[in-house]
């Protein structure tokens, strides 16, 4: 089929799948306006059969916090997914054993068996990711390349991405892969980065739980940040403050270590580890000291006498060789590259990087607003294993054994990508992300809309991590409309992708009463708020009785009515609690 017929046919399978969400919007406004009326009466006299396995009955019961168990896959991963509540179980001989369990098995991914992810991924037809830098800016950069193939890498990561996240139990590793892309955040459809990006999440998937030194020198010398901050370009003659700045303000020691504009000598300073006295903040002049340290860092891209591999490359002719005062420390004139890499070194074992890391983790993990003694002891964690391999997962495990991580469940929400994916696992759906398959366009594109399309934040400081950035009208309508096409979403042969019709009637569940309590048990593992429930009884039901079997495989009204129903759960509060 021709690119040409494959565009045209996404455009009629989004075309005809309009009527159909029309149609189930218009249900759902119907309902709404009684429940604002008052003429929406929750039906809390239905009896709750009690016969199915596996089913929850507790009709009037109040809505729960969640489980040891949710909390820990939600927040360590992307949500639960068939089976891996028995492996929980198998972790222990309690829930505290299992959890403690969960949390090491999770911090060493090297221990866990990966073969559903890797089985998914040998037949996805990816040709780029095991490419190391120089054979990626060989095969990719070259003359005559097209766009098409230039961007490869980034596009083979993109779908990579979703089927980690969907399909891999290393669950743990792949939300911190996400949380240092975003917090090295770098716009990856550039030009300069596309062809090349499979290497940078490479580095961050090997670094990630290990020293943040080694992952900081790595990212700082990888040609998609000397290009996205033009340092690339930085010389004697000309430095640029960009890669400075954003490596201080935000890679480092990060705006709340930031001391204003005042002279370097009034900054405080307190005792370090290493015998000498350190500021305990950074003012302008240290990002313009910082600035000239860097100049000279630059990319081996072919011009002049440089070789053209995409490597680092340090160029000592537009390196700015006078003495520099960074932090405190004195670097001598007529040095070299060195000076770069001590500014490094200083910034990486700085107590208020420690601080500003541990925060940020902290939010991630915790709450937008994390509690000041995790935080405290995070980054005295950090701060105390500078020197170790395993420093980022000492801390980490600070922070995943601190009682607030139980208690502080609502306080997170999840980001579009979180919902998407938590949807996927929690219906266990077979979206294909194999490269170049018919339908992988049409879910990106729909995923896109949401607000968080992959590698794209065009500044510096990475998506927002915090809940007022997401629960804004545009990505929760397009979410909500996400859910709705996936839920519609059907395969090349005809089948839907979100088999929850089967998956319905081969747990018994037919009447409207137990449709509900079957996916709810799923997807939230919990008693949903009684006035939730009959809710969506009620939508189930459809002005039937909820507890008369439904003709469910059988009437496809009725069963796209289950499917709208799972994609309405999948985009309820409850859900979307992290």
């Amino acid at each position: 089929m021709s690119e040409t017929s494959k565009v045209e046919q996404r455009n009629e399978r989004v075309d005809l799948r309009r009527g159909s969400s029309s149609r189930r919007a218009a249900l759902r406004n119907a309902l709404e306006t009684r429940r604002r009326s008052g003429t929406y009466v929750p039906k809390e006299q239905y009896m709750r059969r009690a016969d199915k396995p596996g089913l929850l009955v507790k009709t009037n019961a109040a809505a729960e916090a969640p489980s040891l168990f949710t909390t820990a896959v939600n927040r360590m991963g992307y949500g639960e997914t068939s089976g891996q509540k028995s492996e929980w179980n198998q972790l222990g001989g309690n829930e505290p054993e299992r959890f403690l369990g969960y949390v090491q098995q999770q911090l060493n991914p090297s221990t866990i068996d990966d073969s559903v992810y890797e089985g998914q991924r040998s037949g996805a037809g990816f040709t780029t990711l095991d490419k190391g830098l120089s054979e990626l800016w060989v095969d990719h950069h070259r003359s005559g390349v097209g766009w098409s193939e230039r961007s490869r890498p980034i596009r083979e990561v993109e779908l990579d991405t979703f089927l980690r996240a969907i399909y891999s139990k290393r669950q743990l590793q792949e939300v911190m892969v996400e949380f240092w892309m975003n917090h090295f955040s770098m716009y990856g459809w550039d030009y300069w980065s596309v062809h090349v990006w499979s290497d940078v999440v490479n580095i961050v998937r090997t670094d990630c739980f290990r020293n943040f030194h080694t992952l900081l020198r790595k990212i700082t010398k990888h040609p998609s940040m000397l290009y996205y901050l033009d340092n690339y370009a930085s010389t004697l003659a000309g430095p640029n403050e960009n890669h400075a700045r954003e490596l201080v303000e935000l890679h480092t020691l990060g705006a709340e270590n930031y001391y204003g504009v005042g002279d370097p000598s009034a900054v405080p300073v307190e005792p370090h580890p290493d015998g000498t006295n350190w500021p305990i903040a950074y003012v302008d002049n240290d990002v313009y000291e910082a600035t000239r340290a860097l100049t000279g860092w630059s990319v081996a891209n072919g011009s002049s006498d440089r070789p053209n591999n995409g490597q680092f490359y340090y160029d000592d002719a537009d390196h700015d060789r006078f003495q520099k005062i960074i932090l405190g420390l004195t670097m001598p004139a007529n040095r070299k590259q060195e000076d770069g890499d001590d500014l490094l070194r200083r910034l990486a074992d700085h107590p208020g990087t420690a601080r500003h890391i541990a925060r940020k983790l902290c939010r991630r993990f915790i709450s937008d607003d994390p509690p000041q003694n995790v935080v405290d002891a995070a980054a005295q964690r950090f701060f105390s294993r500078r020197n170790s391999s395993n420093q980022i997962r000492d801390t980490l495990q600070v922070i995943l054994e601190s009682p607030e991580f139980e208690a502080t469940w609502a306080q997170k929400v999840k980001r579009p990508f979180d919902v998407a994916v938590s949807a996927l696992r929690a219906t266990k759906s077979n979206f294909n992300f194999t490269w170049n398959a018919d339908d992988v366009d049409d879910f990106l594109w729909n995923y896109d809309r949401c607000g968080q399309a992959l590698f794209t934040w065009p500044a510096p400081d990475g998506f927002p991590d915090v809940r007022n950035k997401w629960q804004s009208t545009t990505p929760r309508v397009m979410t909500w409309r996400l859910m709705l096409w996936m839920a519609d979403e059907r395969t090349s042969s005809g089948n839907y992708r979100w088999n929850v019709v089967s998956k319905t009637t081969g747990a018994g569940a037919l009447t409207a009463e137990e449709v509900v309590d079957y996916w709810a048990n799923r997807i939230f593992r919990r008693n949903l708020d009684p006035l939730d429930h009959d809710e969506l009884v009620d939508f189930m039901a459809n002005g039937f009785s909820p507890t008369s079997p439904l003709p469910i495989g059988n009437d496809s009204d009725t069963d796209a009515r289950v499917r709208s129903l799972v994609a309405l759960m999948c985009n309820m509060p409850t859900f979307l609690e992290r």
